[in-house]
């Protein structure tokens, strides 16, 4: 396997490698529902499957601005393969952040060699977009824990090597409400799957139901102690996930921004040869398009570094970046396929497939809606959660 990269500069350029030599031959066969096996191996042989762990635990310590950079490179080819290392390195920041040893020896030490492909199990068939309140539950027993209950929507489903599972906090003297998050091998007795993924877009990354029925655990696949999901998820997974989706879709918007650019280069007026690049007018609208792109790229470049430095913008970058990249995203394919015209509309064009595939970001939670009042909040120095 090569080594980790030292730069978020070196991680784009390998990303860019596999996107372009491995994801991009295979992109239809993804899009009809076929997990990205292949670019997933290519990414972590090349060395980027430790990408979101510390240094100090052996990975490439690239943080939200690594995650953020791969992410676009990723999504400007294949959006499915972008969102299904998305939830990998994010899942890996859950695991690196407060890592027993027996967890770095077993799962760390495995992901940072790219032999480890991890995810995240939050969502669940009951509490819609409110990811953070799981009712799985786990139970304390003898030989350590058992967790029972249902997850939706779990990216690399049933392809994984491990998962990272919310649940209801075993300790019975833990406060109502209280949860925790565990650490689940993908071969664990009792986890199976259903309901394979049908979506409109996104159909490669096999986003699926898990069933957790009687999923023995030892005490070292608690993350963290008992109680610490909601740590996790808003000052790890939030991020993250955060910066992971508005790469990928960033990626979707250039992509779309570069068929329309390229159409109208190439395309002239039949009866009089005008080259369509000489229009005014469509001049005008992919000068829109461009700038609408270019700073919600700075959006999200300056929320990941912010995020990183733990600035007191941070917040307010992370929870906006998501939510502005998923109208960028929607509005500008929406735009670009008007300007190529009945071309761009034909069944299978990659606009189409864009189009499919940004439609996504709105209803990945935490949602627009969410988001939007999330950065409100946090602008009047209201929690995020609350009254």
């Amino acid at each position: 396997m090569t080594a980790p990269p030292v730069s978020v500069a070196e991680a784009v350029e390998r990303a860019a490698d596999v996107a372009e030599n491995v994801a991009r031959p295979l992109v239809d066969r993804t899009d009809s529902g076929v997990w990205p096996a292949e670019a997933l191996r290519a990414l972590q042989a090349s060395g980027l499957g430790g990408m979101a762990a510390p240094r100090a635990l052996g990975g490439a310590g690239l943080g939200l601005s690594g995650v953020a950079a791969v992410g676009e490179v990723l999504g400007r080819v294949c959006a499915s393969t972008a969102l299904c290392f998305g939830m990998h390195s994010v899942a890996t920041a859950v695991i690196a952040a407060k890592p027993t040893d027996r967890q770095r020896k077993e799962f760390l030490d495995a992901i940072v060699a790219g032999e480890h492909l991890t995810t995240l199990a939050l969502s669940e068939p009951g509490t819609g977009a409110a990811f953070w309140l799981p009712q799985t539950t786990m139970t304390q027993i003898d030989t350590g824990m058992r967790v029972d209950g249902e997850k939706s929507f779990v990216t690399n489903g049933g392809e994984a090597d491990s998962y990272v599972v919310s649940t209801v906090a075993a300790d019975p003297e833990a406060p109502v409400g209280q949860f925790s998050c565990v650490l689940v091998p993908g071969d664990s007795d009792g986890l199976t799957w259903t309901d394979a993924w049908n979506g409109i877009g996104m159909r490669g990354n096999s986003s699926r139901r898990a069933r957790l029925d009687g999923v023995h655990l030892g005490v070292d696949h608690l993350l963290g102690a008992e109680g610490d999901q909601i740590w996790y998820v808003f000052e790890v997974v939030a991020p993250y996930f955060l910066m992971a989706m508005a790469g990928g879709y960033l990626g979707v918007a250039q992509a779309s921004l570069d068929e329309a650019t390229a159409h109208l280069g190439r395309r002239a007026h039949a009866h009089t040869g005008r080259r369509l690049a000489t229009e005014p007018i469509l001049q005008h609208r992919l000068g829109v398009l461009w700038a609408q792109v270019e700073r919600t790229r700075r959006l999200v470049h300056w929320a990941a570094e912010e995020g990183d430095a733990g600035g007191p913008s941070a917040l307010l970058g992370l929870t906006s970046a998501k939510a502005e990249v998923a109208q960028c995203a929607v509005e500008v394919t929406n735009e670009a396929m008007t300007l190529v015209g009945g071309i761009g509309y034909r069944d299978r064009s990659p606009l189409e497939r864009h189009l499919r595939d940004a439609r996504a970001a709105d209803v990945m939670s935490p949602t627009t809606d969410i988001l939007r009042t999330w950065t409100g909040r946090a602008a009047l120095g209201l929690p995020l959660l609350g009254d």
